[in-house]
């Protein structure tokens, strides 16, 4: 377990720049915090480190969005894809199912992150990393804890 603390907005998407330097493709991040929290921000983050231009949003009633990553400089780097899933309206784990979930997280091209993954912890592998997102009394300030790291 690791802990760090985010003092604001811009120092979480600098953490999560810096996180995304260790992804190698087949990666699933599981994002845990209340509405507010950071994992949006993060999620931006990431996708800022992967060259991806595109604005990056919760995808709420979209449930997925992936995100084609613009060709790599680095050779050895294969992830093609960004997949960011939102739980948060799932009314059961088998709707995350039906819409293919499997197939990408098989995918060793893809790093997945989902937002509210507790919901859908159950049907999840096992290999994946946990980010528990708090926030604190002071407004910006984020406690990030990441397990399985």
């Amino acid at each position: 377990m690791k802990i760090y603390i985010s003092k604001n907005e811009k120092q979480t998407l600098s953490f999560a720049k810096n996180f995304a330097k260790k992804l190698k493709g087949g990666d699933i991040i599981l994002l845990i915090g209340n509405l507010g929290s950071g994992k949006t921000i993060f999620v931006k983050g990431i996708a800022k480190a992967l060259n991806i231009k595109k604005s990056i949003s919760s995808p709420t009633f979209n449930i997925i969005k992936i995100y084609n990553i613009p060709h790599n400089l680095d050779k050895k780097n294969k992830i093609k894809y960004l997949c960011h899933i939102d739980a948060y309206r799932l009314k059961n784990q088998k709707d995350l199912k039906i819409l293919g979930i499997d197939e990408i997280l098989s995918s060793q091209k893809t790093v997945t992150l989902i937002e509210w993954a507790n919901k859908v912890k159950n049907i999840l592998p096992k290999n994946n990393i946990s980010i528990q997102f708090k926030t604190t009394n002071n407004k910006n300030e984020r406690i990030i804890i990441i397990h399985n790291y």
